[in-house]
């Protein structure tokens, strides 16, 4: 904000941004920023802390009550008020919540026979006092004019009779606490509590800061699709200052933002030409123009942003981050800039008007509402004719939507996906032997270029590539083959770090990460699932640090996590190895063994982290030069993303291996009727004694592994007994019941 005698300061140095949602597209991080959300009005600028994590930024205020603040313990007093005093005044947080999309603010209510609300229908005992010093008696997880916290709404209150659990008055502690996120009532600047005066009543009061999302004042648009198309709002009042600001897009060379004329007075804001922006303005003193010159074009269908000033003692224009251009006002004369007309946005008065959007118009500090006014004018349209807005959510898999003139496109580049829409799997059959390496580093590739490229994570763009590491992957692709064991994916370092996914003997998938700090890797293992049966099977793997969530086709997402001892950090990722796995160096024995004949089958929308090594190979791209292929590659969808449908059943199966003559074909002649009645009872005494040795080998196999720690999860060696570990399996897995069934089934036949 300004006033007169200090408005100059703001001309040399426009350091504060209207909001967090402008910090963040100036490509600023989550960090405290001083925000003005009035532009030049009177509020003045405030320190709000900005979170950028998430799509919607997040602008938070703080107080200074402390967490669980004490109040009562046999206090003489009716009621004890709780003052909150924020980093701002609440003129300034009010132009934050009317400007946001939505807003909240948690509360709570400890309480040891202290009641709250007193409901069902008493007269609250406690209540807040929100904006406008209105009183309120509602709290967090419920709304305006119901009297009730969030367990009333939700039912599950301690006692059912009462809508708060506090109101059960209770001797023991109990909680009522949730969001308030009616944002027309916040900020909270007091918690008046009244049930303290009975011996053994205490509480404690909890307050959030106050949080707002979104910023619906930034993307207040309007888009004017002729050049005779116009909006008009109620005269301009500017008379000793007028600041202006917006964020402007065209593909057009010129055409008039802004106009208000008085009898001899005006004001004016236009595009004189792709390079060019002016502000004029007459006060009775004669025309004065500024004009900004950009070296690069304006027209070039991206935002740009105007800010316009003029006070008593000086005029200035800015676009973009461009040099303020500053017009001192004669030392006599008028003044006063006096406007009768409407104010024009757009066409005014015959002239050319501004072709393509405006947005997050501000006059003084009010946002003028284009979106409202454009719904009831022709040739404007409200919102932003950018077709991503409308259609961007077509674009999928994380393909990015680009905006065209007369339409828009998706970019697939940073998936592994193809087509319009990026929904195209790009995949391959691999025959036996053949097999794909994407090296994360190619000769005369710069460790910066590999970062921004792979998006490998490294804040230090000086490092060289094998000295960088993860702390995080995310991996998907989807995979059919009928051969098991096998390699699906490998990804190598220049450690002895490694990931693995394979399909192990029995048909079962495995992830296999050795990060370090382990004695054996440590293993996820699908035990109760045939993956080598022909059909396409989706793999979804994501590990942040120490926790591993894994995603098979449909079934609900599993949580894991690596042995305490284990690193969390993927030391020097080397290459991606698709089918088999060609490396230099030691390998891990099973991986050895597995690498044999190689895996044969399909493979589909690979995808790790940012690197897409199959559609890479397959379509020429920058990444193209990373890959190395043994064989011939050749692209086919047979490994195509399943549909959603249950798996066939054991019963149904045909690849499910439920029969001894799966595993063990008989070789012999067909036994006949004519064969003689010793030699089927020899043969069945022989099959009983195999059969026997048998179940001896499986709970002898069982017991070892159990034992060796590679069952199931892998826990660390004798870390626990057997017996926990089937506990904690039973518990972690849903469907382990059905899984011993299974495998009884499947050896008892």
């Amino acid at each position: 904000g300004c006033n007169y005698s200090y408005c100059s300061f703001y001309f040399v140095s426009a350091i504060y941004e209207l909001s967090c949602e402008a910090y963040k597209h100036l490509g600023k991080t989550s960090n405290y920023y001083w925000i003005d959300p009035d532009g030049s009005g009177t509020l003045g600028p405030l320190k709000v802390y900005c979170n950028m994590t998430e799509d919607k930024v997040w602008t938070t205020v703080y107080h200074d009550l402390q967490m669980q603040t004490s109040v009562g313990g046999n206090s003489p007093e009716k009621l004890s008020v709780l003052q909150l005093n924020y980093s701002a005044t609440m003129d300034q947080i009010s132009a934050i919540t009317s400007s946001a999309e939505y807003c909240e603010q948690f509360i709570s209510y400890s309480c040891k026979m202290s009641r709250l609300l007193n409901t069902p229908e008493g007269s609250p005992y406690t209540w807040w006092v929100g904006k406008a010093n209105e009183k309120h008696y509602y709290w967090g997880g419920s709304g305006p004019g119901i009297q009730k916290c969030a367990c009333g709404i939700e039912r599950n209150c301690t006692d059912p009779k009462y809508y708060c659990n506090c109101d059960a008055d209770y001797k023991q502690w109990r909680k009522d606490s949730g969001m308030l996120s009616y944002k027309e009532h916040l900020p909270v600047s007091q918690v008046v509590v009244g049930d303290l005066d009975r011996p053994g009543s205490e509480a404690k009061v909890s307050v959030g800061p106050v949080r707002c999302q979104g910023d619906r004042n930034y993307w207040n648009a309007a888009s004017f699709v002729t050049s005779s198309s116009y909006l008009h709002f109620s005269t301009f009042q500017g008379e000793t200052s007028a600041d202006i600001s917006f964020y402007f897009k065209t593909s057009a060379s010129d055409g008039v933002f802004l106009e208000n004329l008085g009898n001899t007075d005006f004001i004016k804001l236009e595009l004189k030409s792709a390079t060019e922006v002016s502000f004029s303005f007459d006060v009775g003193n004669g025309p004065v123009e500024i004009v900004v010159r950009s070296p690069n074009p304006l027209n070039d269908d991206q935002w740009h942003r105007v800010n316009a000033e003029r006070n008593v003692k000086q005029a200035s224009l800015q676009v973009d981050q461009l040099p303020l251009e500053v017009r001192k006002a004669p030392t006599e004369g008028h003044t006063r800039l006096e406007l009768y007309s409407q104010l024009y946005v757009g066409a005014a008065g015959g002239q050319r008007g501004f072709l393509g959007c405006i947005r997050s118009l501000r006059m003084n500090g009010v946002t003028l509402d284009l979106e409202e006014r454009a719904k009831v004018t022709p040739g404007v349209k409200p919102g932003c004719s950018g077709h991503c807005t409308s259609y961007g959510m077509y674009c999928a898999n994380g393909g990015k939507c680009v905006e065209k003139y007369n339409g828009y496109s998706c970019d697939c580049s940073k998936t592994a996906y193809d087509g319009p829409f990026c929904i195209k799997d790009v995949g391959a059959f691999f025959e036996e032997g053949m097999w794909l390496r994407y090296n994360f580093h190619s000769p005369g590739t710069s460790a910066k270029d590999l970062v921004s490229r792979t998006l490998l994570s490294s804040a230090d763009p000086e490092i060289t590539a094998p000295d960088l590491s993860l702390n995080k992957e995310e991996l998907s692709f989807s995979f059919s083959t009928t051969k098991s064991p096998c390699v699906l994916l490998y990804v190598s370092s220049y450690t002895p770090d490694f990931m693995a996914v394979l399909v192990n003997p029995s048909g079962n998938l495995q992830i296999r990460y050795n990060l370090g700090g382990t004695k054996e890797p440590y293993n996820i293992d699908i035990d109760h699932r045939n993956m080598a049966n022909g059909q396409p099977h989706t793999v979804n793997v994501t590990r942040n640090g120490r926790d591993i969530i894994l995603q098979l086709d449909h079934y609900p997402p599993t949580s894991y996590s690596l042995p305490a001892t284990s690193d969390i950090q993927f030391n020097s990722p080397k290459a991606l190895f698709l089918g088999k796995v060609i490396e230099i160096g030691k390998i891990d024995q099973d991986i050895y063994k597995y690498n044999t004949p190689g895996f044969t089958g399909c493979l589909s929308r690979v995808q790790f982290n940012q690197i897409a090594p199959l559609k890479a190979a397959l379509r020429p791209t920058n990444a193209s030069s990373h890959v190395h292929i043994q064989g011939e590659l050749v692209e086919s969808n047979c490994g195509a993303s399943p549909l959603t449908i249950p798996p066939m059943s054991a019963a149904t199966d045909p690849w499910h291996l439920d029969s001894a003559s799966a595993d063990f074909p008989y070789n012999g002649q067909a036994i006949g009727d004519g064969v003689n009645r010793n030699s089927a009872i020899i043969g069945g005494v022989i099959a009983v004694v195999i059969f026997t040795i048998l179940c001896t080998l499986v709970f002898l196999i069982r017991y070892m592994f159990r034992h060796k720690g590679t069952y199931h999860t892998n826990e660390a060696k004798g870390a626990e007994s057997a017996e926990s570990a089937d506990a904690a399996i039973m518990n972690n897995d849903p469907n382990f019941t059905e899984t011993i069934d299974e495998s009884k089934k499947e050896w008892l036949i």
